[in-house]
C-alpha cells in the first residue's frame, strides 16, 4: 500500500515547502499538487529526481467539480506503486469529503491514509 499524506495550508508555497522537506532519497513518491505556486517551488530543484513524480491540477473542489481529475490522476500515479503520495489541497474546505473519497473502494486497497499535515 501507499502510505498516503493529504497536506493543507494557506497557499501553494507554503504546501510545498513542507512537502519538499518530507521527500526521502531513493524512495519512490508521487505528488499531487493542487494549484501553482507564485515564483520558484521548493519542489522545482527535485524535478529530475527519478523515484520523484510530480503532478499539477488546476485549482477546483476535488471531492466536487475536480472528481474524474483527481481520480484520473490518482489511478495513473498508482500504476506505478510509490512508497509515498503527498496531495497538496487548495483548500480544506472539503477535506473530511476527501479523506472519505481516498478510503473507500477502490482506494482501500491501495492507499494508507497518515496524519493530514497543515503547512
Amino acid at each position: 500500500m501507499t502510505l498516503a499524506t493529504v497536506v493543507t495550508g494557506a497557499n501553494a508555497a507554503s504546501r510545498e515547502a513542507a512537502i519538499a522537506v518530507l521527500i526521502e532519497p531513493g524512495i519512490s513518491t508521487a505528488l499531487i499538487l493542487e494549484g501553482l505556486p507564485n515564483g520558484k517551488s521548493p519542489l522545482d530543484d527535485m524535478a529530475d529526481t527519478p523515484a520523484l513524480q510530480i503532478t499539477r491540477i488546476a485549482p477546483g473542489c476535488l471531492c466536487c467539480t475536480g472528481n474524474l481529475t483527481m481520480r484520473v490522476t490518482l489511478n495513473r500515479l498508482l500504476r506505478r506503486r510509490p512508497d509515498r503520495m503527498y496531495i497538496g489541497l487548495a483548500t480544506s474546505e472539503h477535506l473530511e469529503r476527501i479523506r472519505d473519497f481516498l478510503t473507500h473502494a477502490p482506494y482501500d486497497t491501495l492507499l494508507q491514509l497518515s496524519e493530514d499535515l497543515h503547512a
